[in-house]
């Protein structure tokens, strides 16, 4: 079992720039792939960002390559979001996802864990 927990969420004018944080518990999260979703108010939650267990390959939605980077720590148990360049179409609530795989899908529905999600609110 792992549970996830997001921070780092806030209200930030276009441009700024926002690092969301995601804590695992649990012994196994270098066995997990992670990924960042996002959920616009009327929206589906689309993916953003995915990061391989061990941290060395990473892959991102179209619209926000080169904005933003995920990482991860595993000796502290977090996956970060780092985003630069907001755009007030980045509104919304971010989650993280965990599997118990190498790679990162892009499907939602292949991930085994979900944090509660943090919102992020860029204004123009």
């Amino acid at each position: 079992q792992v549970q996830l927990v997001e921070s780092g969420g806030g209200l930030v004018q276009a441009g700024g720039s926002l690092r969301l944080s995601c804590k695992a518990s649990g012994r196994t999260f270098s066995s997990h792939a992670m990924g960042w979703f996002r959920q616009a108010p009327g929206k589906e939650r689309e993916f953003v960002a995915g990061i391989t267990w061990s941290g060395g390959s990473t892959t991102y939605a179209d619209s926000v390559k080169g904005r933003f980077t995920i990482s991860r720590d595993n000796a502290k148990n977090t996956v970060y979001l780092h985003m630069n360049s907001l755009k007030p179409d980045d509104t919304a609530v971010y989650y993280c996802a965990a599997v118990a795989a190498p790679i990162p899908p892009r499907v939602l529905v292949q991930y085994d864990y979900w944090g509660q999600g943090t919102q992020v609110t860029v204004s123009p």
